[in-house]
């Protein structure tokens, strides 16, 4: 497994052409002779200077091999071998496993060269097998070449046998000293897996002065190695990505304890060329094939479904979770609830973020997401003690350092809390949190987004909910940069962060009562981006679950925000749902009544919404109807097509949505009998049936009656 992992990963980092792999079925005789030719020279000519950080001797014996065969080739070349009927069609087929062996010499020195020198530290035994293999496959190939059918002079076939002596004697060759710093990575793993930090003068003699890795770019593009690795060969891959995941963490301390914090850093994230997401002035298009049906947003972890449609993994992941049995683009039957990771896509999706200068990164994680194949497995305590010692150093620079310091400090802890509880927990219990509410005041565009949204990222952990409520003036910097945030990123993470917050009731209405809070929110789903107007949705629904909170939506315009998302595909699920705990109040259903395009955005969402959408609209109109008053009831009950509507969501619904249905159905049925009684003319009473002056309307139209068979639930 480790073998293929190499050529799979060099593949991709690489991508060779295809006659890597395979025989050249069209090549014989002279012309295959001067190909081979001219690999072996391209191969001689790309390593012979190179000096390899591992694997010297073995990539050096590799090397002379192709040599001795490079004067074969030219001496088979200048004879014209092949040009005449009577060459030895062994010689033919060698020379063919020549061709292979030859590309397979080549995409292993280039990886040698190439690769991460921790990963090359890591895979130390299993390259080295694989030199031997190679190694082995030409012993065999000469025991069989037909050296006396050549017409070679006596000095190359002197070469070619001393060669096929040698090959011969070789046996697996592990270098010592690559063997002996393996052995020492692994002893600072130990370290920390027993909770002792290792020694900071140990450490730098190992990084830069053995590996020489000397600067904080060069530790950060072996971590980026290390991560990319774990998630290409997640499963298949040793050490094992947990494992990997420790050697990670320890890198990264050693990056922040060796080399602080570089300017160069700062250069990389805060780059004034780089574009944003916004592009002059509209926004930048995403292509079609790179968006989730589902969500409408850019996929971060593209998966394959058993229909063969890819959609973002936590989007179907909620999709299937709530009990649905078919694909949502085709309708097809799932033959199974299995997700496949849509590598080629995600490679394609990260190629267009870097050349449109769109962050690829997905701000919010939640402890059950596999957004980054990185983070999958648990932890281990190696990493754990490494990342603390990290967030140590981290918040040493955020409370003293420069400011090109503490927006580097921001970044990694954002980047720390992103995945698994552990790091979130022990970040905001280092004293992180007041750090990072000074720095959401900062005029830094890029200082205030890395902390908003490392606020974001400790949010999903519970307990710190309580801590960054309970920091003086905290909420208020949040909504501070929700409403006037120096990047679209930062108001749409800020928006996040509120919704995390308010998952805990006692916190929804001192949110909500924020100044210009709701106001923000309203704005954001109004005119935001997608994903903004996703963030705000979803806040503003956990506000309005909170009873109190009715009048600041209105007073705030969420109710109005919300009835314009009804024609919004991707956040009508949500507003129909706040909606629908909104009009649960007088005050709302007064207000909601009041809108209006309210009862026609919501008939529309029972027509073609989610089954979850659907169930929320038909609870919001049977509430507009208790709640609303007569001429909103018989706004809601004269409304085209009800009658049919009713009836397909009776029979097709969710069962909650069934059974609002039947409730909405009696009330029409009612008003459809009174209509009848006053014969045409009829005295519609209210939703109860009741006939009191005050509580009916004069109906002038002489409505068709229409039945609707109510089951009994």
């Amino acid at each position: 497994m480790a073998t293929a992992a190499i050529f799979s990963s060099l593949r991709r980092r690489r991508s060779p052409s295809l006659e890597a792999f395979l025989s050249p079925v069209d090549l014989s005789g002279l012309p295959l002779v001067q190909t081979l030719a001219a690999i072996s020279t391209e191969i001689i000519s790309s390593f012979s200077g190179t000096r390899f950080s591992f694997q010297r001797r073995n990539a050096r014996s590799l090397i002379r091999k192709i040599e001795i065969f490079l004067v074969l080739f030219e001496s088979l070349a200048e004879s014209r071998w092949g040009s005449t009927p009577s060459s030895s069609s062994t010689a033919l087929l060698c020379l063919k496993e020549l061709y292979l062996l030859l590309y397979r010499s080549k995409i292993l020195l280039d990886y040698c060269a190439h690769s991460s020198k921790l990963w090359l530290l890591l895979q130390t035994q299993s390259i080295s097998g694989y030199f031997h293999d190679l190694n082995q496959e030409i012993s065999t190939l000469l025991d069989v070449f037909p050296v006396n059918d050549l017409s070679l002079s006596d000095d190359v076939r002197e070469q070619i046998e001393l060669l096929q002596s040698q090959s011969r004697r070789s046996r697996l060759y592990i270098d010592s000293n690559d063997e002996s710093l393996r052995r020492t990575f692994y002893s600072f793993l130990d370290g920390f897996e027993n909770g002792e930090i290792p020694n900071s003068i140990a450490l730098r003699s190992f990084f830069a002065e053995k590996l020489q890795i000397k600067d904080s770019k060069s530790c950060g593009n072996e971590i980026e190695f290390l991560e990319e690795q774990i998630a290409n060969h997640d499963g298949d891959v040793e050490p094992t990505g947990s494992v990997i995941n420790g050697f990670v963490a320890i890198t990264r301390y050693c990056r922040f304890l060796l080399f602080g914090f570089e300017e160069e850093w700062r250069i990389k994230n805060n780059n004034p060329n780089k574009k944003s997401k916004r592009d002059g002035d509209g926004f930048i298009t995403v292509p079609k094939d790179f968006v989730c049906p589902i969500s409408l947003d850019l996929m971060t972890d593209p998966v394959i479904i058993s229909t063969g449609q890819t959609y973002d993994r936590t989007s179907i992941a909620r999709w299937i979770e709530e009990g649905h049995c078919t694909c949502p683009k085709t309708g097809q039957m799932l033959m199974d609830s299995r997700i496949v990771p849509n590598r080629a896509l995600k490679n394609l999706i990260v190629q267009w973020c870097a050349a449109s200068g769109v962050s690829y990164e997905s701000e919010f994680v939640t402890d059950s997401s596999t957004n980054e194949g990185f983070v999958s497995g648990l932890p281990t305590k190696a990493a754990v003690e490494a990342n603390k010692a990290t967030v140590s150093i981290l918040i040493e620079y955020l409370a003293d350092g420069s400011e090109a310091a503490q927006t580097v400090a921001a970044r990694e802890i954002r980047l720390l809390a992103k995945t698994g509880k552990e790091n979130r927990e022990f970040i905001a219990e280092a004293g992180a949190i007041p750090h990072l509410r000074r720095l959401l005041k900062s005029e830094d565009a890029v200082a205030q987004e890395n902390s908003v949204t490392a606020m974001l990222n400790l949010s999903i952990y519970e307990k710190n909910k309580s801590r960054i409520m309970e920091e003086e003036d905290c909420l208020e910097a949040i909504v501070s940069v929700l409403v006037s945030g120096l990047t679209v990123e930062a108001q749409e993470n800020a928006a996040a962060t509120l919704f995390s917050l308010s998952a805990v009731h006692e916190y929804k209405k001192r949110i909500a009562m924020a100044d210009q809070c709701v106001e923000a929110l309203a704005s954001l789903l109004q005119n935001g981006t997608p994903r903004g107007k996703k963030d705000a949705v979803t806040a503003l629904y956990n506000l309005s679950t909170h009873p109190e909170n009715c009048s600041r939506m209105i007073e705030g315009g969420g109710v109005s925000s919300l009835v314009g998302a009804l024609k919004n595909e991707g956040v009508a699920e949500e507003a129909a749902g706040a909606l629908a705990l909104l009009v649960r109040q007088s005050l709302g259903a007064e207000a909601i009544g009041k809108e209006e395009s309210a009862v026609t955005g919501l008939m529309g969402m029972m027509r073609c919404g989610t089954p979850r959408g659907k169930e929320n609209a038909v609870a919001a109109l049977l509430e507009l109807c208790r709640r609303g008053g007569a001429a909103v009831a018989e706004r809601v009950l004269r409304a085209p097509a009800i009658a049919g509507v009713l009836q397909t969501l009776l029979f097709t619904g969710t069962k909650r949505a069934r059974r609002k249905a039947a409730s909405l159905a009696r009330v029409f049925q009612r008003r459809e009998h009174a209509a009848m009684r006053a014969g045409g003319y009829g005295f519609v009473g209210d939703v109860n049936g009741n006939r009191d002056g005050g509580n009916f309307t004069t109906d002038v139209s002489v409505p068709m009656s229409i039945s609707i068979s109510v089951p009994v639930l």
